[in-house]
């Protein structure tokens, strides 16, 4: 799934400092020996750069150039921090701090706090969104669920961007936010919320950041003392840093430029947490006489691939436009994307699937292969549809690998299993890692094939075959490790969150989907009023799509499916159209394929310019309504019904309860899960319009082609009120 996925199965530790340049390009080595001075690294995607300033910290460890205890390198997620520990790990660099800004701070701020304020440092909650709960309460305002989630990123954007809260509304218009309350009340609620957690003595993680600022700034001691430990700073994803993250490091650096950044504006995509590209832009402005590295070689994707990435921002407007790299494919060619148009969603996800099972089929392992959409709540539709087809998936940003509670579990038995192991009669036959990983888990519900279906009972099997194939990692990379080997991995990857990789089809936002990658990617919803979304309206906003676009293609390293749907539902208006990012770029489309400008080629240069140009507009797109309130339908659930959850239905309970007997039948018979048959959603619809034939049953959504050949006569002849002529189903 990604460049790297084991972070401590890599290659022997090179024995020398020019042994760790080995294999780099010569931007890479470059990057890798630019020690001395302010260095501003640009990366396109693919391009290595994780590689490349991981071998730039091991050069200089070897080198005796940088103690390792001095240097401080930053990232924006635990995965990409675990990852980058491991790199330096394996070429040699041990003792270098890998940490993201709020790890780095919590660090610090716990350490100082008793010194700098007295006490014990407050309690850290980690889910905000009670606190403000409480907060509108206290503030006689009633906020639904949609609401109170948006009230909450805004709080978090004013707290990044260090504003407070009598601040807030002009600091909104200033920044072109679209508020989800009136800006004053959001002000109230924000101020009340700072008010709860003050009476509470509890801190949020922007709270951190900010005290972390607050000691540093204040106490001159303190900040010596820091910077005396830190001499060098690497920050990774530099166009991703917020004005709080790069005051924070202002105060880290004091008067010195030992500074190394790495980041790409092309893949500025969440401004709407506070990050802006401008601190990355304007690098050269703030440190003159800075080295400033291009790599423009793309290890990873396909010229295909790239071609469709280089023409996507070619069309793009803006400053970060006027810097983007041109990307230079290293990968052999590639089939061409493929660019598929669907009657309606239901036909896209059934289409989307049917293609995954036939490259699974055909050898593709499910691990390397991602459906990536705009918003979260497309994802239902997706799921259902993979079931159907059978194959397994994985949900991006769902419940953490290593808070699940089978793995837990798996956790506990092989720690025991590793000290006692000796006393246990499961691991008398075993002769390796790998079997005696199988034999312990075994007794947690491990069985050499899958079960049948998906469902809980498949993911759990999922997550405990996930640590089967990292046992097999393991002993291949060290053929001497033992279970406490073994079990020390599972620790380390736990607290750097960093997941082994679970063998399903992933199901992932553009948003979550950034820093990975498949060997396919299948692009779904690439219609207007989803890409870009509908709430975008300004140009920033426009363009941030077109990158985040760019960023979904950039995922895919060989093949790349790109698909649109003309309707939201079955029988609906055909009024939506292809994306316009897509003009120029697909099949049978026209519109201006590139312009002028750019940053050229890789290699060494100094120095930025550019400023904005004008966007092009958007198409708005009609939104699915309830057919009983006329209410915008945004839930994939009640989009299957065309009805609000709270409206009132029609259904026949009698023929609901039927199918519900039927589908318990079939699922007993089929040995899966009820769902897999048909969800209770799927069968509340068939209850409500009781279609009368084939081409009714198949309109509504979640009955596919293949269900509707496989149950269609019976589901029909129950909504009859005949018995169903399917197989007999015995005491």
């Amino acid at each position: 799934m990604t460049a790297a996925t084991h972070s401590s199965l890599f290659p022997p530790v090179p024995d020398s400092a020019d042994a760790v340049l080995e294999g780099l390009d010569p931007e890479q080595r470059a990057v890798a020996t630019a020690l001395h001075g302010p260095v501003c690294v640009l990366a396109g995607a693919g391009t290595g750069k994780t590689r490349a300033i991981t071998h730039r910290i091991a050069y200089g460890v070897r080198a005796g150039i940088l103690h390792p205890s001095s240097v401080l390198a930053v990232t924006f997620t635990n995965r990409a921090a675990g990852e980058m520990r491991g790199r330096l790990r394996q070429l040699g660099a041990q003792g270098v701090q890998a940490r993201t800004f709020h790890s780095a701070a919590l660090r610090q701020l716990q350490f100082f706090w008793p010194k700098a304020i007295g006490g014990s440092l407050p309690r850290l909650v980690d889910r905000k969104i009670q606190l403000v709960a409480d907060a509108a309460a206290a503030c006689r305002i009633r906020l639904d669920r949609g609401e109170l989630r948006d009230v909450t990123a805004e709080i978090e954007w004013s707290k990044v961007t260090q504003t407070v809260p009598a601040d807030y509304p002009l600091a909104a218009v200033k920044a072109g936010r679209e508020a989800p309350r009136d800006p004053a009340e959001i002000a109230q609620l924000y101020s009340a919320y700072e008010n709860l957690k003050r009476d509470r003595t509890v801190i949020d993680f922007e709270d951190v950041l900010l005290l972390t600022v607050g000691i540093l700034q204040d106490r001159h001691d303190i900040a010596d003392q820091v910077r005396a430990q830190y001499q060098h700073f690497v920050v990774d994803e530099y166009q991703d840093v917020s004005p709080l993250q790069q005051r924070l490091l202002d105060l880290w650096l004091g008067d010195r430029d030992s500074l190394c950044v790495v980041g790409d504006a092309s893949q500025t995509i969440y401004s709407f947490t506070g990050a802006t590209p401008d601190h990355l832009l304007d690098f050269r402005t703030r440190h003159p006489g800075a080295t400033v590295v291009k790599l423009v070689r793309d290890y990873r994707s396909t010229p295909q691939v790239v071609h469709l990435a280089n023409g996507l921002l070619a069309q793009a407007r803006g400053r970060a436009a006027d810097h983007r790299l041109e990307l230079i494919s290293q990968r052999p060619a590639g089939p061409e994307p493929v660019y598929t148009e669907y009657t309606d969603e239901p036909a896209e996800a059934e289409g989307a699937a049917r293609c995954i099972r036939e490259l699974v089929d055909a050898g593709v392992p499910a691990a390397e292969i991602a459906i990536l959409f705009r918003t979260n709540s497309q994802s239902e539709t997706y799921e259902q549809a993979l079931a159907d087809a059978g194959v397994p998936y994985q949900l991006r940003g769902a419940e953490r690998f290593f808070d699940r509670p089978e793995v837990r579990k798996a956790g506990v038995a092989l720690r025991a299993a590793a000290r006692f192991g000796g006393n246990d009669a499961l691991l008398d036959d075993t002769v390796d890692l790998p079997s005696q990983v199988r034999a312990v888990l075994s007794g947690e519900g491990w069985t050499t094939e899958p079960p049948a279906g998906s469902g809980a009972v498949r993911e759990r099997w999922e997550s405990l075959a996930a640590l089967v194939n990292l046992a097999h990692d393991v002993a291949a990379a060290r053929p001497a490790a033992t279970l406490a080997d073994f079990v020390a991995e599972l620790d380390e990857r736990a607290g750097a969150q960093h997941a082994p990789t679970v063998q399903g089809v992933t199901l992932a936002s553009l948003h979550s989907a950034k820093g990975l990658e498949w060997d396919v990617v299948f692009l779904v919803g690439v219609a207007e009023g989803m890409m870009p979304i509908t709430y975008a309206k300004t140009d920033e906003q426009i363009e941030e799509e077109r990158r985040l676009l760019y960023v979904g293609v950039t995922r895919a390293r060989e093949r790349l499916h790109v698909s649109w749907s003309l309707s939201r539902t079955p029988g609906g208006r055909p009024g939506r159209r292809p994306s316009h990012f897509l003009d120029g770029l697909r099949p049978g489309s026209t519109g201006t394929v590139g312009r002028a400008g750019g940053t050229g080629g890789g290699g060494v240069e100094r120095g930025f310019t550019g400023g904005p140009v004008t966007a092009p507009r958007r198409t708005q797109r009609s939104p699915a309504r309830c057919r009983v309130c006329g209410r915008t339908l945004t839930d994939a659930g009640e989009m299957k019904l065309m009805r609000c959850d709270g409206c009132p239905s029609d259904m026949d309970e009698g023929l609901y309860e039927r199918l519900r007997e039927w589908r318990a039948d079939q699922a007993r018979l089929s040995g899966q899960p009820a769902f897999c048959v048909f969800t209770d959603r799927t069968l509340m619809a068939i209850a409500e319009s009781a279609p009368d034939d084939d081409r009714e049953l198949a309109r509504i959504p979640g009955v596919g082609m293949r269900k509707l050949n496989r149950y269609g006569a019976d589901v029909l002849a129950i909504c009859a009120g005949q018995e169903p002529e399917g197989e007999e189903v015995g005491d």
